[in-house]
């Protein structure tokens, strides 16, 4: 099994940056890929930014070029750098991981973006 706990929502600005972070209860080596999903209000949930255990990164095409996914092996972390928020990314943000075939979701972490 693996645990995921994300932090770092919050509410920001449009424009605004930050940084969320997702610790995994095992060694990401062992991990076959991880993620980040969003939901928003009142929609479902979507994928954001996948990252394979060797490294490929596919992007939802609202986030491409704003958004980074980042690996810490070291830490077990998975990051998701968010940069130049729009009030349309507000929303639920999960952590996602594929673990012999078997999908595991952290708690969630909001994110408000608004003036």
């Amino acid at each position: 099994q693996v645990q995921l706990v994300e932090s770092g929502g919050g509410s920001v600005q449009p424009g605004g940056s930050l940084r969320l972070s997702c610790v995994a209860s095992r060694s990401i080596y062992s991990i076959s890929t991880m993620g980040w999903y969003r939901q928003p209000p009142g929609k479902q949930r979507e994928s954001v930014a996948v990252m394979s255990g060797g490294g490929l990164t596919n992007y939802a095409d609202s986030v491409k070029g704003r958004f980074t996914i980042s690996t810490d092996n070291a830490k077990n972390t998975v990051y998701l750098q968010m940069n130049s928020l729009k009030p349309e990314d507000t929303g639920v943000y999960y952590c996602n991981a594929l673990y012999y075939l078997t999908d595991y979701w952290g708690q969630g972490t909001r994110v408000t973006v608004s003036s």
